[in-house]
């Protein structure tokens, strides 16, 4: 059986490697093994990136709701607790795109949320 010459594979993987690492400072952009290194860490934090941009918007829609609900005469908790009793399905990210642009359209969710609560 021929003998079979890595050089090639390697090269694709090093070129793979460095093209991630592109616009990195120094030798993580240059050097195979100090950019594999700096691309790992990349990644990871990345992929919590990814995830903690899910916490944050979450966390930005709360502040929203709050806001408008105390405008409203109610706390995020007890508007929250008015919907539910009264069976107003809608999630976080819908309630504050109505109480960033349509303030009349949460006012009423607002007095609905107040009545049940009463």
């Amino acid at each position: 059986m021929a003998r079979v010459k890595g050089a090639l594979n390697a090269k694709k993987k090093h070129n793979r490697v460095l093209k991630l690492a592109k616009g990195y400072r120094g030798a993580r952009s240059k050097q195979y093994r100090v950019a594999r290194q700096s691309v790992m860490r990349a990644l990871t934090s990345a992929f919590a990136g990814r995830k903690q941009k899910k916490r944050d918007m979450r966390s930005l829609w709360i502040v929203r709701i709050n806001a408008a609900a105390r405008m409203n005469g109610l706390s995020y908790s007890k508007l929250m607790y008015g919907l539910k009793l009264a069976g107003v399905d809608i999630n976080r990210k819908m309630l504050a795109e109505l109480a960033v642009n349509d303030a009349e359209g949460f006012k009423t969710l607002a007095e609905l949320a107040k009545t049940k609560i009463a």
